[in-house]
């Protein structure tokens, strides 16, 4: 099994995957190796897997906490985070830092508050009102991610600074490079965690899992798998996590690897 992140480990700041990436993909499923995407992106953003690679399997989305099948377009699991747990987090944050924003990506949409994102932005565009989560928020509602940004923070540090306030209501994490943006999600869920289900209902064992990333929201999955792959520029945290580095993502470094790695199975 292939299991990899998408943003700065498969997808450019552009929004594009290269030509090389998918051709090493393609030829991987040709193998029959089983690809499965682990991102912090939710459903509504998986175009490019669609677009490009033609990918119509399983995807591993928002951190972990949802399966969705791209082949149906439907969400298969969502775990969802207490809504008690969310306002108690925001407390708690905005505790710390007053003029931290927020916003949650429900199964069915995103909410966010005035000023989580700048005026023009997609989610604007996209008719999304900016409003208070107490009143945007329903009991219908199921969040799978909750989000908080930062005001001209450290990403490093404003992580550091409220995973200690928080780690009992919701698991916290990063994928931003240079936003100071958190990504919490219900307790104990990560990439690994569902990526680890997902591959035991396969019966694939961890040592067959050949796993790519690049940010802290990976290092549980590249420690997981029996061959993780951190980017070359990547995370100095999710460098230091991984067994195996890849090259950068500016030389194709995922598809590098997976052209090896192929290359191998030729030869035995």
């Amino acid at each position: 099994m292939i299991a990899s992140d998408l943003d700065g480990t498969i997808i450019g700041r552009d929004g594009k995957i290269s030509d090389r990436t998918v051709r090493a993909f393609k030829d991987a499923a040709s193998a029959g190796v089983e690809i499965v995407f682990v991102t912090g992106r939710p459903p509504r953003w998986l175009d490019p897997l669609r677009s490009r690679l033609g990918h119509e399997g399983k995807v591993i989305c928002s951190n972990g906490a949802v399966i969705y099948d791209l082949a149906t377009s439907e969400v298969l699991t969502a775990r969802a985070l207490p809504h008690r747990n969310i306002f108690a987090a925001r407390e708690a944050i905005l505790h710390l830092h007053p003029t931290t924003t927020f916003a949650a990506e429900t199964t069915t949409g995103f909410l966010l508050e005035p000023g989580f994102v700048d005026s023009g932005s997609v989610e604007l565009l996209d008719g999304i009102t900016p409003r208070p989560l107490a009143e945007s928020l329903t009991e219908a509602d199921a969040v799978v991610k909750f989000l908080a940004r930062g005001k001209d923070q450290d990403p490093d540090a404003f992580l550091a600074d409220v995973q200690p306030a928080v780690n009992q209501l919701v698991s916290v994490t990063r994928s931003s490079p240079t936003v100071a943006l958190l990504e919490m999600a219900q307790p104990g869920i990560n990439k690994a965690v569902t990526l680890a289900e997902y591959a035991q209902s396969l019966r694939i064992d961890p040592q067959d899992v050949v796993a790519f990333g690049d940010m802290p929201n990976d290092i549980e999955m590249l420690e997981w798998a029996g061959h993780g792959y951190a980017m070359g520029s990547g995370h100095p945290e999710a460098i230091g996590a991984a067994r195996y580095r890849a090259p950068d993502f500016a030389d194709d470094g995922v598809a590098q690897v997976i052209e090896a790695r192929l290359a191998e199975l030729d030869g035995l």
